[in-house]
């Protein structure tokens, strides 16, 4: 069971313009795969975009974790005018921009909930943050994008939900792997 105790302020690295280049691009792409993806369903309850987007959660835990929640907040920022932008050419508007106010809404929650509970077990941060964020995403994307529409959109909203929730979860893999492949890197540069 890892903790991290310190009661010192936090110091974050800086990134390179590779690093936030990357992390822009990875944002901007998730999104927009999303944004496509959602138009598709699987059945009466599922699109095929609820397994894609909970990667940018993960996304922004991870530039979180390293570079702080200024530059999470920098890349959602970015990574959102890039995709909402994009989409607008790709997607039909009322799921741009549906997208484009949930994604920018659940992001910014995502980074809140993550820097408040960074000091405590190391997955605690990653899944409070994406099951919130989540429920927040869902909720203002479906209400917004299919509303008063025909088709079974609540119930694809609740299916999309209970994937999201489950990607959420598996996404803690990747989380553990690459922060502890950073971790190693800076011990490694250190000494």
């Amino acid at each position: 069971m890892q903790t991290m105790t310190t009661s010192s302020p936090l110091h974050f690295a800086r990134p390179t313009a590779g690093q936030l280049g990357v992390a822009t691009l990875a944002m901007a792409a998730v999104v927009l795969a999303s944004n496509i993806l959602v138009q598709f369903a699987i059945n009466d309850w599922l699109t095929w975009g609820a397994f894609t987007y909970p990667v940018a959660y993960l996304v922004s835990d991870l530039v979180n974790r390293r570079f702080g929640p200024g530059m999470a907040r920098r890349v959602a920022w970015v990574g959102f005018a890039v995709a909402v932008v994009v989409s607008l050419l790709l997607a039909p508007a009322r799921i741009a921009a549906a997208s484009g106010l949930a994604f920018i809404a659940s992001q910014l929650l995502d980074i809140g909930v993550f820097d408040r509970l960074r000091r405590g077990l190391w997955w605690r941060a990653p899944l409070v943050a994406t099951v919130i964020a989540a429920v927040l995403d869902s909720i203002v994307f479906w209400g917004i994008a299919f509303a008063g529409t025909d088709g079974p959109w609540l119930t694809w909203a609740l299916g999309d939900l209970g994937v999201k929730l489950g990607v959420g979860v598996l996404m803690l893999l990747p989380f553990r792997l690459l922060i502890g492949r950073q971790a190693a890197r800076i011990a490694a540069n250190a000494g």
